[in-house]
Protein backbone atom coordinates (compact mmCIF):
# COMPACT_ATOMS: atom_id res chain seq x y z
CA UNK A 1 0.00 0.00 0.00
CA UNK A 2 1.39 3.41 -1.18
CA UNK A 3 0.67 6.85 -0.84
CA UNK A 4 0.65 9.30 -3.89
CA UNK A 5 2.42 11.71 -1.20
CA UNK A 6 5.37 8.68 -0.97
CA UNK A 7 8.26 10.23 -2.35
CA UNK A 8 9.10 9.42 -5.77
CA UNK A 9 12.71 7.96 -4.99
CA UNK A 10 11.71 5.64 -1.76
CA UNK A 11 13.97 2.70 -1.44
CA UNK A 12 12.42 -0.87 -2.00
CA UNK A 13 13.40 -2.57 0.67
CA UNK A 14 11.98 -0.19 3.15
CA UNK A 15 7.94 -0.74 3.66
CA UNK A 16 6.20 2.55 2.91
CA UNK A 17 2.21 2.72 4.27
CA UNK A 18 -0.18 5.53 3.78
CA UNK A 19 -1.48 7.22 6.55
CA UNK A 20 -5.34 7.02 5.92
CA UNK A 21 -7.14 9.58 8.54
CA UNK A 22 -5.80 10.79 11.50
CA UNK A 23 -7.03 9.26 14.36
CA UNK A 24 -10.06 10.66 16.91
CA UNK A 25 -7.93 10.85 20.27
CA UNK A 26 -10.89 12.89 22.15
CA UNK A 27 -11.94 10.06 24.23
CA UNK A 28 -8.66 9.83 25.62
CA UNK A 29 -7.00 12.10 28.03
CA UNK A 30 -3.76 12.88 28.24
CA UNK A 31 -2.08 14.80 31.16
CA UNK A 32 0.92 16.59 28.65
CA UNK A 33 1.06 17.88 25.13
CA UNK A 34 4.05 15.72 24.59
CA UNK A 35 1.79 13.15 25.66
CA UNK A 36 -0.33 13.54 23.53
CA UNK A 37 1.68 14.17 20.57
CA UNK A 38 2.80 10.58 21.43
CA UNK A 39 -0.62 9.07 21.10
CA UNK A 40 -1.31 10.85 17.78
CA UNK A 41 1.46 10.02 16.08
CA UNK A 42 2.27 5.54 17.38
CA UNK A 43 -1.88 5.73 16.73
CA UNK A 44 -1.10 6.48 13.02
CA UNK A 45 1.56 3.99 13.06
CA UNK A 46 -0.18 1.50 14.70
CA UNK A 47 -3.38 2.58 12.25
CA UNK A 48 -1.00 1.53 8.91
CA UNK A 49 0.99 -0.69 9.80
CA UNK A 50 -1.05 -3.22 11.79
CA UNK A 51 -3.90 -3.71 9.03
CA UNK A 52 -1.12 -4.54 6.11
CA UNK A 53 0.66 -6.93 8.63
CA UNK A 54 -2.91 -8.72 9.29
CA UNK A 55 -3.69 -8.57 5.30
CA UNK A 56 0.05 -9.66 3.99
CA UNK A 57 1.89 -11.55 7.23
CA UNK A 58 -0.05 -12.18 9.87
CA UNK A 59 -3.94 -12.27 10.08
CA UNK A 60 -4.03 -12.67 14.09
CA UNK A 61 -1.77 -10.25 14.51
CA UNK A 62 -2.81 -7.89 17.01
CA UNK A 63 -2.00 -5.28 19.80
CA UNK A 64 -0.12 -6.18 22.96
CA UNK A 65 -1.30 -6.25 25.57
CA UNK A 66 -4.91 -5.20 24.03
CA UNK A 67 -6.23 -2.26 22.95
CA UNK A 68 -7.75 -0.29 25.58
CA UNK A 69 -4.37 -0.55 27.65
CA UNK A 70 -2.59 1.64 25.09
CA UNK A 71 -3.36 5.30 26.49
CA UNK A 72 -1.90 4.57 29.71
CA UNK A 73 1.42 3.09 27.78
CA UNK A 74 1.74 6.05 25.62
CA UNK A 75 1.14 8.79 28.60
CA UNK A 76 4.12 7.56 29.65
CA UNK A 77 6.28 6.21 27.01
CA UNK A 78 6.79 5.62 23.31
CA UNK A 79 6.18 2.42 21.29
CA UNK A 80 3.01 -0.39 20.56
CA UNK A 81 3.75 -3.67 20.99
CA UNK A 82 2.43 -5.82 18.71
CA UNK A 83 1.69 -10.05 19.10
CA UNK A 84 1.72 -12.07 16.42
CA UNK A 85 1.83 -16.06 17.11
CA UNK A 86 4.75 -16.97 17.70
CA UNK A 87 6.63 -13.34 18.10
CA UNK A 88 6.17 -10.23 19.12
CA UNK A 89 7.23 -6.72 17.82
CA UNK A 90 7.63 -3.33 18.93
CA UNK A 91 6.88 -0.15 16.67
CA UNK A 92 8.69 2.78 17.56
CA UNK A 93 7.69 6.13 15.67
CA UNK A 94 9.54 9.01 15.23
CA UNK A 95 8.78 12.16 14.09
CA UNK A 96 12.12 13.35 12.77
CA UNK A 97 13.27 14.15 9.21
CA UNK A 98 16.55 12.69 9.48
CA UNK A 99 16.53 9.23 10.69
CA UNK A 100 20.17 8.30 11.57
CA UNK A 101 19.03 6.05 14.23
CA UNK A 102 16.23 3.83 16.08
CA UNK A 103 15.96 4.97 19.73
CA UNK A 104 14.18 2.77 22.38
CA UNK A 105 12.73 3.39 25.71
CA UNK A 106 14.79 1.73 28.28
CA UNK A 107 10.90 -0.03 29.23
CA UNK A 108 10.64 -1.84 26.30
CA UNK A 109 14.17 -3.39 26.71
CA UNK A 110 14.61 -3.78 30.47
CA UNK A 111 10.81 -4.52 31.68
CA UNK A 112 10.56 -8.71 31.42
CA UNK A 113 6.83 -8.38 30.63
CA UNK A 114 7.31 -6.09 27.94
CA UNK A 115 10.24 -7.31 26.48
CA UNK A 116 9.98 -8.38 22.22
CA UNK A 117 11.74 -10.27 19.69
CA UNK A 118 12.14 -7.39 16.73
CA UNK A 119 11.72 -3.25 17.25
CA UNK A 120 11.08 -1.38 14.21
CA UNK A 121 12.14 1.86 13.26
CA UNK A 122 9.70 4.33 11.62
CA UNK A 123 9.12 7.31 10.65
CA UNK A 124 6.20 9.22 10.32
CA UNK A 125 5.33 12.18 8.02
CA UNK A 126 2.40 14.01 8.88
CA UNK A 127 2.80 16.84 6.14
CA UNK A 128 2.73 14.10 3.36
CA UNK A 129 0.60 11.56 4.93
CA UNK A 130 3.45 8.52 5.30
CA UNK A 131 4.83 6.13 7.28
CA UNK A 132 8.01 4.42 6.69
CA UNK A 133 9.70 1.48 8.36
CA UNK A 134 13.27 2.11 7.79
CA UNK A 135 14.76 -0.85 9.96
CA UNK A 136 14.70 -3.41 12.48
CA UNK A 137 16.74 -4.89 14.93
CA UNK A 138 16.46 -7.50 17.83
CA UNK A 139 15.97 -7.26 21.21
CA UNK A 140 19.31 -9.13 21.94
CA UNK A 141 21.41 -6.32 19.68
CA UNK A 142 19.93 -3.63 21.25
CA UNK A 143 20.98 -4.54 24.50
CA UNK A 144 24.19 -6.17 23.82
CA UNK A 145 25.76 -3.48 20.91
CA UNK A 146 22.85 -0.59 21.34
CA UNK A 147 24.21 2.36 23.16
CA UNK A 148 22.52 3.10 27.12
CA UNK A 149 21.85 6.93 27.62
CA UNK A 150 21.11 7.51 31.19
CA UNK A 151 20.01 10.93 29.96
CA UNK A 152 16.47 9.83 28.68
CA UNK A 153 16.85 6.29 29.30
CA UNK A 154 16.90 4.98 25.87
CA UNK A 155 18.66 2.06 23.80
CA UNK A 156 20.12 3.61 20.43
CA UNK A 157 21.43 1.67 17.58
CA UNK A 158 22.74 4.01 14.42
CA UNK A 159 20.83 3.57 11.05
CA UNK A 160 23.99 1.16 9.80
CA UNK A 161 23.26 -1.22 12.25
CA UNK A 162 19.86 -1.88 11.24
CA UNK A 163 18.34 -4.08 9.12
CA UNK A 164 16.36 -2.47 6.82
CA UNK A 165 14.49 -5.16 4.77
CA UNK A 166 11.67 -5.98 6.42
CA UNK A 167 11.01 -8.88 3.98
CA UNK A 168 14.40 -10.34 5.77
CA UNK A 169 12.46 -10.50 9.15
CA UNK A 170 9.51 -12.66 7.66
CA UNK A 171 12.04 -15.33 5.74
CA UNK A 172 14.02 -16.31 9.13
CA UNK A 173 11.31 -16.64 10.88
CA UNK A 174 9.40 -19.17 8.25
CA UNK A 175 12.72 -20.94 7.99
CA UNK A 176 13.29 -21.23 11.20
CA UNK A 177 16.54 -19.63 10.92
CA UNK A 178 18.53 -20.29 14.44
CA UNK A 179 19.44 -16.81 16.14
CA UNK A 180 19.15 -15.47 19.44
CA UNK A 181 16.52 -12.96 19.62
CA UNK A 182 16.29 -11.85 23.27
CA UNK A 183 19.33 -11.10 25.54
CA UNK A 184 19.01 -12.10 29.45
CA UNK A 185 17.90 -9.47 31.62
CA UNK A 186 17.40 -9.37 35.32
CA UNK A 187 14.14 -9.59 37.24
CA UNK A 188 12.19 -6.83 38.90
CA UNK A 189 12.73 -6.30 42.45
CA UNK A 190 9.14 -6.60 43.60
CA UNK A 191 7.62 -3.51 45.67
CA UNK A 192 5.68 -3.25 48.55
CA UNK A 193 2.02 -1.83 48.64
CA UNK A 194 3.25 1.60 50.43
CA UNK A 195 5.75 1.92 48.19
CA UNK A 196 3.56 1.68 45.03
CA UNK A 197 1.41 3.95 47.12
CA UNK A 198 3.77 6.49 47.12
CA UNK A 199 5.03 6.50 43.78
CA UNK A 200 1.69 6.57 42.53
CA UNK A 201 1.05 9.73 44.58
CA UNK A 202 4.12 11.52 43.39
CA UNK A 203 4.39 10.51 39.57
CA UNK A 204 0.40 10.48 39.15
CA UNK A 205 0.68 14.61 39.56
CA UNK A 206 0.09 16.04 35.90
CA UNK A 207 2.17 18.92 36.59
CA UNK A 208 5.63 16.20 36.51
CA UNK A 209 6.42 16.30 33.13
CA UNK A 210 8.74 13.44 33.01
CA UNK A 211 7.64 10.46 35.35
CA UNK A 212 9.70 7.98 33.92
CA UNK A 213 12.76 9.85 34.48
CA UNK A 214 12.07 11.01 38.25
CA UNK A 215 13.00 7.98 39.97
CA UNK A 216 15.65 5.07 39.79
CA UNK A 217 14.56 2.92 37.07
CA UNK A 218 14.18 -0.32 38.80
CA UNK A 219 11.13 1.37 41.21
CA UNK A 220 9.80 2.92 38.02
CA UNK A 221 10.08 -0.44 35.59
CA UNK A 222 8.27 -2.55 38.24
CA UNK A 223 5.23 0.30 38.80
CA UNK A 224 4.94 -0.12 35.19
CA UNK A 225 5.18 -4.03 34.93
CA UNK A 226 1.87 -4.29 37.38
CA UNK A 227 -0.56 -3.52 35.07
CA UNK A 228 -2.97 -2.73 37.66
CA UNK A 229 -0.59 0.28 38.63
CA UNK A 230 0.18 1.42 35.46
CA UNK A 231 -3.39 1.80 34.64
CA UNK A 232 -3.77 3.55 38.36
CA UNK A 233 -1.06 5.90 37.17
CA UNK A 234 -2.56 6.82 34.09
CA UNK A 235 -5.87 7.58 36.07
CA UNK A 236 -4.32 9.90 38.52
CA UNK A 237 -2.39 11.92 35.81
CA UNK A 238 -6.16 12.60 34.03
CA UNK A 239 -7.29 13.47 37.41
CA UNK A 240 -9.87 10.62 37.15
CA UNK A 241 -12.52 9.40 39.58
CA UNK A 242 -11.14 6.50 42.21
CA UNK A 243 -11.20 3.08 40.43
CA UNK A 244 -14.99 1.23 40.94
CA UNK A 245 -15.16 -1.47 43.08
CA UNK A 246 -17.04 -5.05 42.46
CA UNK A 247 -19.75 -3.81 44.67
CA UNK A 248 -20.20 -0.62 42.75
CA UNK A 249 -20.06 -1.90 39.65
CA UNK A 250 -23.06 -4.72 40.16
CA UNK A 251 -25.59 -1.53 41.59
CA UNK A 252 -23.96 0.15 38.25
CA UNK A 253 -27.65 -0.67 36.52
CA UNK A 254 -26.96 0.22 33.17
CA UNK A 255 -23.16 2.26 33.28
CA UNK A 256 -20.78 1.23 30.60
CA UNK A 257 -17.58 1.39 33.10
CA UNK A 258 -17.27 -2.80 34.01
CA UNK A 259 -18.08 -3.01 29.79
CA UNK A 260 -15.39 -0.52 29.06
CA UNK A 261 -12.72 -2.96 30.36
CA UNK A 262 -14.22 -6.70 29.25
CA UNK A 263 -16.92 -7.08 31.94
CA UNK A 264 -20.24 -7.72 31.67
CA UNK A 265 -23.43 -8.06 34.49
CA UNK A 266 -25.16 -11.18 34.03
CA UNK A 267 -27.81 -12.80 36.73
CA UNK A 268 -25.99 -16.29 37.66
CA UNK A 269 -28.40 -19.43 39.09
CA UNK A 270 -26.91 -20.58 41.68
CA UNK A 271 -27.53 -23.77 44.23
CA UNK A 272 -26.91 -23.03 47.70
CA UNK A 273 -24.91 -25.73 50.10
CA UNK A 274 -27.44 -28.04 51.81
CA UNK A 275 -30.55 -26.79 49.88
CA UNK A 276 -32.56 -27.92 46.99
CA UNK A 277 -33.51 -24.45 46.05
CA UNK A 278 -32.54 -22.60 43.32
CA UNK A 279 -30.76 -18.75 43.76
CA UNK A 280 -30.58 -16.08 41.56
CA UNK A 281 -27.39 -13.85 41.92
CA UNK A 282 -25.96 -11.10 39.89
CA UNK A 283 -22.45 -11.13 39.17
CA UNK A 284 -19.84 -10.32 36.34
CA UNK A 285 -18.16 -11.98 34.18
CA UNK A 286 -15.84 -11.87 31.07
CA UNK A 287 -15.01 -13.68 27.89
CA UNK A 288 -11.03 -14.55 27.53
CA UNK A 289 -9.39 -16.86 25.50
CA UNK A 290 -6.52 -19.32 25.89
CA UNK A 291 -4.75 -21.44 22.46
CA UNK A 292 -7.94 -20.41 20.69
CA UNK A 293 -10.67 -21.87 23.14
CA UNK A 294 -12.83 -19.46 24.92
CA UNK A 295 -13.40 -19.77 28.30
CA UNK A 296 -15.89 -17.15 30.91
CA UNK A 297 -14.14 -15.99 34.07
CA UNK A 298 -16.69 -15.05 36.55
CA UNK A 299 -16.95 -13.16 39.87
CA UNK A 300 -20.11 -13.65 42.17
CA UNK A 301 -20.43 -12.95 45.49
CA UNK A 302 -20.98 -16.20 48.11
CA UNK A 303 -22.67 -16.79 51.45
CA UNK A 304 -24.34 -14.21 53.33
CA UNK A 305 -23.73 -10.28 52.32
CA UNK A 306 -22.20 -9.41 55.50
CA UNK A 307 -19.27 -12.10 55.33
CA UNK A 308 -18.01 -10.51 52.32
CA UNK A 309 -16.98 -13.85 50.62
CA UNK A 310 -16.69 -13.42 46.94
CA UNK A 311 -15.63 -16.33 44.42
CA UNK A 312 -13.86 -16.77 41.20
CA UNK A 313 -14.65 -19.10 38.61
CA UNK A 314 -13.34 -20.21 35.43
CA UNK A 315 -15.88 -22.08 33.05
CA UNK A 316 -15.59 -23.14 29.33
CA UNK A 317 -17.72 -21.21 26.84
CA UNK A 318 -18.80 -24.20 24.56
CA UNK A 319 -21.65 -26.15 26.26
CA UNK A 320 -20.29 -29.69 27.15
CA UNK A 321 -16.58 -28.18 27.48
CA UNK A 322 -14.25 -28.74 29.85
CA UNK A 323 -11.01 -27.35 31.42
CA UNK A 324 -7.81 -29.04 30.66
CA UNK A 325 -5.57 -30.19 32.71
CA UNK A 326 -2.95 -28.15 34.15
CA UNK A 327 -4.70 -25.18 34.11
CA UNK A 328 -4.91 -22.74 37.12
CA UNK A 329 -6.93 -19.99 38.68
CA UNK A 330 -4.90 -18.09 41.01
CA UNK A 331 -5.74 -14.90 42.98
CA UNK A 332 -2.81 -12.37 44.44
CA UNK A 333 -3.15 -9.66 46.78
CA UNK A 334 -2.42 -6.26 45.07
CA UNK A 335 1.27 -6.45 45.14
CA UNK A 336 1.29 -9.79 43.68
CA UNK A 337 1.82 -11.41 47.24
CA UNK A 338 0.32 -15.08 47.73
CA UNK A 339 -1.91 -16.61 50.48
CA UNK A 340 -3.80 -19.86 52.17
CA UNK A 341 -5.92 -21.32 49.57
CA UNK A 342 -5.59 -18.47 46.79
CA UNK A 343 -5.40 -21.03 43.68
CA UNK A 344 -7.06 -23.84 42.05
CA UNK A 345 -5.61 -26.61 40.00
CA UNK A 346 -7.28 -28.64 37.35
CA UNK A 347 -5.26 -31.96 38.26
CA UNK A 348 -7.84 -33.99 36.01
CA UNK A 349 -10.33 -32.54 33.00
CA UNK A 350 -12.76 -30.48 35.06
CA UNK A 351 -16.06 -28.39 34.60
CA UNK A 352 -15.18 -25.39 36.48
CA UNK A 353 -12.26 -23.65 38.42
CA UNK A 354 -12.89 -21.59 41.41
CA UNK A 355 -11.47 -20.36 44.56
CA UNK A 356 -13.69 -18.72 47.30
CA UNK A 357 -12.09 -15.91 49.46
CA UNK A 358 -13.40 -13.23 52.29
CA UNK A 359 -12.43 -9.55 51.78
CA UNK A 360 -12.23 -6.54 53.69
CA UNK A 361 -14.30 -3.89 52.16
CA UNK A 362 -11.90 -1.87 49.82
CA UNK A 363 -9.37 -4.49 49.12
CA UNK A 364 -7.36 -5.19 46.18
CA UNK A 365 -6.86 -8.71 44.44
CA UNK A 366 -5.05 -9.32 41.57
CA UNK A 367 -6.21 -12.04 38.85
CA UNK A 368 -4.46 -14.59 37.18
CA UNK A 369 -4.87 -17.67 34.65
CA UNK A 370 -2.66 -20.13 33.40
CA UNK A 371 -1.91 -20.84 30.40
CA UNK A 372 -1.87 -16.99 30.11
CA UNK A 373 -5.04 -15.88 28.22
CA UNK A 374 -4.61 -13.51 25.26
CA UNK A 375 -4.96 -9.82 25.63
CA UNK A 376 -4.10 -10.47 29.78
CA UNK A 377 -3.15 -7.51 31.29
CA UNK A 378 -2.97 -7.44 34.99
CA UNK A 379 -5.79 -5.41 36.62
CA UNK A 380 -6.73 -4.51 40.51
CA UNK A 381 -9.87 -5.52 41.55
CA UNK A 382 -10.92 -3.16 44.57
CA UNK A 383 -14.15 -4.84 46.95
Amino acid sequence: MFSASVPFTYDLNQLYLEIVQMPDLLEQLYSTAGGRQRALINQLCLDAFLPWLQAEIAPRARVYPNVAALPSFWEVVNGTGIALDNMRLVLVPSLAMDMDELRVPQEWIDIPNWVANYYLAVQVNLDDGWMKVFGYTTHQHLKTIGVYDPSDRTYSLEVEDLISDLNVLWITQQLNFPQVLQAEIPPLSPLEQTQAENLLERLGNPELIFPRLSVPFFLWGTLLAHGGWRKQLYARRQGLAEQWSIPQWLQANGSNFPQNLGWLQQEFVQVRSGMRSQEKILGLRRQITIAGNTYEFRILPSGHPEEHIWRFELRSSSPGSIIPIGFKLRLLTEDLQVFENNEDTATTSVDVLYVEVMLEPGEGLVWEIEPIPEEYDREILRF
